[in-house]
């Protein structure tokens, strides 16, 4: 494990113990919040006891609920408005703070300041685009010196592998990273390369030895140049140079690897409908593989992107309507796993210029969430279905099993929310340090009312920054 005393298994706001004290009282804690609680699936009038940072106790029955104060006392309490929901904080396992190195692109207490403030209590940092990116345990060292007393949520760390440090990614493993990224294709910054599948396949070799798990940008790179013409300011011609095939291919191919080394392995941010189904047959086979995507794919869609506006461009590129029914239908059926931002800022320098040339990368990390519930309730989605993608499964499948509900020995990260109320994005008044998003102008729902980490308000703690169970 890391040396930092700060960087360790589960650290939390709180105590860390997984009940409350036990020289408390039982009917006395820290915390009674009492209201319209998201709890086992379904939203009901509910109060949660919170103490030392961990929910120490809900109260399920509503008579009950309602007569809590009665039999329970606290040093602070929270009536819910009738409007409020509580809900299990965020957890985003795919984001680019891009500290060090690229500070000002983003950075920690720009980038955790708006998450919180979008509703997120955990973010799982990706290991570029900071220079140096995370591929050995001293560049992690100097991310967690850079980090500390930045973080305003809980902060975990990927790890990046490429040529550079194949075989040699135990220690950093060992050293608390959640796993590590590859890419097929150029990654975007000359530091971090990409690899071949024969090296995809030592790769996986080599985590699976030890029981770790390999995420990948799946995108072909010999379909990528196969269809690299012309690109001009409309955002279909970008679209036609990194088609759907380019990654449903890649995938098809890193499946088969998967079935030939049992390598836990992970599908970023998957844009295409064409990707669904060979996920779909992956997982009828039983192989260990899961999959994302991401507010962008799941709410915009490129025949509706003004022509040269370079804020919504990404890759793989947000694609049509037709592919985005495709990855809901994915999400309904489970194939897909989860929604995550891959939040991924620059500067207005960087984003400028034209559509073929601009930097590729959507920042939406304080309105992410907010913009996939808007789209999930118009397709006959509920609250607890975009919970369940963004904080239950999430935070299971990185491990993080002490939160991403609300119940009795998990962490309180919670987040009072006003689900039907909607509001205006205006990217100037966005927390990110760059004010570029796709989703300027947007009318979304979701009004984040309250947010507790640990039981208490956001705040830069040394103990924020967390390493992997």
């Amino acid at each position: 494990m890391n040396s930092s005393q700060s960087f360790s298994p589960q650290s939390t706001s709180g105590s860390g113990s997984a009940t409350a004290s036990s020289s408390t009282s039982p009917e006395s804690y820290d915390l009674i919040i009492r209201g319209r609680v998201l709890a086992q699936g379904s939203i009901a009038p509910r109060a949660v006891a919170v103490q030392d940072g961990i929910i120490a106790k809900v109260w399920d029955d509503p008579q009950e609920a309602a007569a809590v104060s009665a039999s329970a006392s606290a040093a602070q309490t929270i009536n819910l408005a009738d409007e409020a929901v509580l809900i299990p904080g965020i957890v985003d396992t795919h984001v680019h703070i891009n500290e060090p190195g690229r500070t000002e692109w983003e950075g920690f207490d720009y980038a955790t300041r708006a998450a919180a403030a979008g509703g997120v209590t955990t973010v799982i940092d990706m290991p570029l685009n900071s220079n140096p990116p995370t591929m050995t345990v001293e560049a992690l060292n100097i991310k967690l010196d850079a980090a500390r007393n930045k973080a305003y949520t809980e902060l975990g760390f990927w790890g990046g592998v490429d040529s550079s440090n194949i075989g040699h990614l135990k220690p950093l493993w060992d050293a608390g990273v959640f796993g590590f990224k590859c890419f097929l294709s150029p990654s975007g910054v000359d530091e971090y390369g990409s690899l071949r599948y024969d090296q995809v396949r030592t790769v996986m070799e080599e985590i699976k030895s030890f029981g770790g798990t390999l995420i990948i940008h799946s995108e072909d790179p010999d379909e990528l140049t196969a269809h690299a013409g012309h690109i001009d300011q409309t955002y279909r011609s970008f679209v036609d140079s990194r088609p759907g095939s380019s990654e449903a291919d890649a995938v098809a191919q890193i499946a088969k690897l998967v079935a030939e080394t049992g390598c836990r392995t992970h599908i970023l941010h998957v844009s295409s409908g064409q990707t669904v189904g060979v996920i779909a047959d992956a997982k009828k086979s039983g192989l260990p593989l899961s999959a994302e995507t991401c507010p962008h794919y799941l709410t915009l869609d490129c025949d509706h992107i003004p022509d040269g506006d370079t804020a919504f461009k990404c890759c793989p590129p947000i694609r049509d309507k037709h592919e985005q029914d495709q990855l809901w239908q994915g999400l309904a059926d489970g194939v897909l796993d989860i929604v995550v931002t891959d939040h991924s800022p620059t500067t207005a320098q960087m984003k400028a210029g034209p559509l073929a040339t601009a930097w590729g990368g959507v920042s939406s990390l304080q309105v992410g969430f907010r913009a996939v519930l808007t789209e999930a309730k118009q397709r006959g989605f509920t609250l607890p279905d975009v919970v369940r993608w963004m904080s239950t499964s999430s935070a299971q499948f990185v491990g993080l099993n002490d939160r991403g509900e609300i119940a009795p020995g998990k962490r309180a990260d919670l987040v009072v929310l006003r689900p039907d109320e909607s509001f205006t994005v205006h990217a100037s008044e966005l927390l990110s340090r760059n004010p570029i998003s796709a989703f300027d102008g947007a009318t979304l729902n979701g009004i984040v009312e309250r947010v507790l980490i640990g039981g208490v308000e956001p705040a830069a703690r040394p103990t924020n920054l967390i390493a992997r169970p």
